[in-house]
């Protein structure tokens, strides 16, 4: 199917049946979401917490970063256990001790014998499991024994996140600040919450026979492991993955050769004759804050990593009484998104006007007012992470301008305001000079419609991030992250850089328009079939029923697909770069999109599919297998994209400039190696040897202080140190070679002017 209009109606229809799906989803995770009780009581009536108490314990939580200490239902840091893991095997245990005490006059449960231990087992798995929510009272009742085990483990909690000398051992190797919770009573509330995470991941839902969070986490002391419908699910995952790419190997034999034959190579370079308008002058100021931040962002990620080894101090300096690891956490995950899209905003500024050749009026200053913003965006979201982190800002006042503690949605509602407003400034700026080209008839309408269409997502799209408030139910809050995270970030903005890399290459004359505009629509396609439903691959764990799960499991495998024929367009980028001797001009920037094509195959592909299926996640999720797929698929594809995109938007706004290209090839291979490193030396092994603990001994151990407090782990960790120190030459390399352009720069013909 090769006619466009028909391209754009199976678009539309595709996009629209999509979301559909995903809407009805959310309203089943809404409807089968684990009940936040208005009480949990004893079996004698006794109040043990109230929903307040639950409710604020969260805000606790998100107060002192949330997912960035640790994690909930996996979601989080990777240092810190996950919480809800955590509580559970330690109730488990002490309802265990308590028994074999009372009952076989034994210390503990290790001591009691075989016979005895299968006894206490059974007992318990009966005991936790049964739902007792009442549905028409809001109620959970709870036996007496079960109330000593939550006093116990709230005890722990409650020393834990003080400055108690009795667990400063343990906050060492959870990479915690002391005094964690300044106020008692705030402690106390955060073990309500605790629980109640806990309780989800151990309780069967009502009429059924696994637990809200679809028997997650494994843990052998009640029998927790995968339903069956996760080994169907994950089996057909895989049969969509092979009938895809059998598929997609079709469509590549059948049309091969069929694509409209190239028209003559322009002599010189097209875009040499293109004049940068005062507004694209102006988008060079987001390239040198783009540097800035991600230089920060390397310098963060190396502070976040020492943590694991020294927990609170950084060669002997106390860092986490001014920087705890949650704040180093909060800004390197934060930065790394600020910058890259920092880099297609900037080139969706610059593109338009260099598109339709118009340059409306006041642009110039409205790149200029944005650019403002985004400054006053960060510090001011930073600045009001660092004073909630530290418990000085109140819970009061923390979900406005503090932090959320939602991984990648972190920063305080006031500030995704902002950043929405100045999203859609952005949308007015880039649609206002593309509106000329768009009214006008033209064989690159297509293309420049879906330029403006992904523009017009990426604008809209933030705002799943103000959907939800304070208290709204955790499982919805993560569905709607995930809208975020997933859609707004590798989805439409991937669109978005689809669209405007086939615009770079008709613009040089490299490809037919039409071509690269059946191409265009076919990818966005291609893409959408699985990256839309296949969000819900995210959510198999956070209170989702089994036919999310399954919708989830279908479509990710769907996602992996074009992936597999990622190496057709890293060849045809690359030979592109070949075409003719003035591209030499645009090796580097090409370069750069093959090392997308790379990374799209092994970090989104190999990596991604790894852990995407159901029973894959289900003992993969937290452990250092999910950061070895996030990073070689964050930097590996949307980085490098980025980086792209700024060269080509550097040689638009520097036409006449000779390239240090003996730095920029440096820099190139530097971050290359240094994430292959990163990936093969540290986060692989170590993610491996996780997932033996998880099947070994369960989830808990994994994430605990005993696993990750092995030398053989503090050894992985130094291992990064090779690749995180060539990575980081290659940034400083890019930030000097962009820099040079402007205090050092060497004109063609070999004039040279200050």
């Amino acid at each position: 199917m090769t006619n466009v209009k028909n391209l754009w109606l199976f678009l539309a229809f595709l996009l629209f049946v999509s979301f559909g799906v995903l809407i009805w989803s959310g309203n089943q995770i809404y409807q089968q979401a684990p009940p936040m009780p208005e009480k949990v009581v004893t079996t004698d009536g006794n109040l043990i917490y109230s929903r307040d108490e639950i409710e604020k314990g969260r805000q606790v939580w998100q107060s002192f970063g949330g997912m960035q200490l640790g994690s909930i239902w996996g979601h989080g840091g990777y240092v810190a256990p996950d919480w809800s893991a955590d509580w559970m095997h330690r109730e488990l245990m002490a309802l265990l001790n308590l028994w074999a005490n009372r009952d076989y006059g034994v210390e503990s449960f290790e001591l009691a014998n075989a016979e005895q231990q299968a006894a206490l087992q059974g007992r318990l798995k009966s005991l936790v499991r049964k739902n007792t929510y009442n549905p028409d009272t809001g109620v959970i009742t709870l036996s007496l024994d079960r109330v000593k085990a939550i006093t116990q483990v709230s005890e722990h909690y409650q020393r834990l996140f003080s400055d108690e000398p009795s667990t400063a051992e343990l906050r060492e190797a959870y990479a915690m600040k002391n005094n964690t919770v300044t106020d008692p009573e705030n402690r106390r509330v955060l073990s309500a919450f605790f629980w109640w995470t806990a309780w989800a991941t151990m309780t069967n839902r009502i009429d059924g026979d696994i637990t809200y969070t679809n028997n997650w986490p494994n843990e052998p002391l009640i029998d927790n492991k995968p339903p069956a419908s996760m080994f169907l699910w994950s089996a057909f995952s895989v049969t969509f993955l092979l009938a895809g790419i059998g598929l997609m190997g079709w469509y590549y034999a059948a049309s091969h050769g069929k694509e409209e034959a190239t028209s003559k190579l322009p002599v010189t370079d097209p875009m040499r004759e293109l004049r940068p308008t005062p507004s694209m002058m102006a988008t060079a100021k987001y390239f040198w804050v783009l540097l800035a931040l991600f230089l920060v962002q390397i310098l963060l990620g190396a502070v976040t990593a020492h943590y694991q080894v020294e927990g609170q101090v950084m060669y002997g300096f106390e860092l986490s009484e001014i920087l705890p690891y949650s704040i180093t956490r909060t800004w390197h995950t934060q930065l790394a998104v600020l910058w890259i899209a920092l880099a297609w905003l900037a080139t969706g500024l610059y593109i338009g006007p260099a598109v339709s050749g118009y340059e409306p009026p006041y642009q110039r200053f409205g790149v200029n007012l944005l650019w403002v913003c985004l400054l006053v965006i960060v510090v001011g979201a930073f600045t009001g992470q660092w004073f909630a982190v530290n418990q000085t800002l109140g819970l009061e006042h923390n979900f406005w301008f503090g932090h959320q503690g939602w991984e990648y949605a972190d920063i305080g509602r006031f500030w995704q305001w902002f950043l929405f407003i100045g999203l859609l400034l952005w949308l007015c700026l880039v649609g206002r000079s593309l509106w000329p080209t768009l009214r006008q008839p033209s064989e690159s309408r297509s293309i420049i419609g879906l330029l403006f269409l992904s523009t017009v997502a990426i604008g809209l799209f933030f705002g799943a991030a103000l959907v939800w408030n304070e208290h709204t139910h955790i499982s919805m809050v993560e569905y709607w992250r995930w809208w975020l995270v997933h859609l707004w970030v590798e989805g439409f903005f991937e669109v978005f850089a689809t669209a405007v890399i086939a615009f770079l290459f008709t613009r040089l004359g490299l490809i037919p328009v039409k071509t690269a505009t059946v191409a265009v629509l076919f990818a966005t396609i291609i893409f959408m079939s699985g990256g839309v439903i296949g969000t819900l691959h995210h959510l198999y764990f956070v209170g989702s029923p089994t036919p999310v799960l399954a919708l989830g499991a279908s479509f990710s495998a769907l996602e992996v697909v074009p992936l597999a024929y990622i190496g057709f367009e890293a060849y045809h980028n690359y030979t592109l770069g070949h075409a003719t001797e003035w591209m030499k001009r645009y090796r580097w920037p090409i370069m750069f999109f093959v090392a997308v094509a790379f990374w799209n195959l092994v970090g989104a592909g190999l990596f991604g599919f790894l852990i995407n299926p159901p029973l894959s996640l289900y003992y993969m999720q937290g452990l250092n297998l999910t950061p070895l797929h996030g990073h070689t698929a964050l930097f590996g594809v949307y980085g490098m994209l980025g980086i792209g995109l700024t060269l080509f938007c550097i040689r638009g706004i520097k036409p006449d400039l000779i390239w240090p290209e003996g730095t920029l090839k440096a820099s190139f291979w530097c971050f290359n190696i240094g994430l292959a490193l990163m990936a093969l030396l540290t986060l692989l092994p170590l993610g491996v040897m996780q997932l033996f603990a998880s099947l070994n001994h369960g989830y808990w151990y994994a994430r605990s202080a005993d696993f990750m407090q092995q030398p053989v782990v503090d050894l992985l960790v130094w291992m990064r140190v090779p690749g995180d120190t060539i990575f980081a030459v290659g940034a400083l390399l890019l930030a000097w070679f962009i820099l040079s352009l402007w205090i050092k720069p060497k004109y063609e013909g070999g004039q040279q002017r200050g």
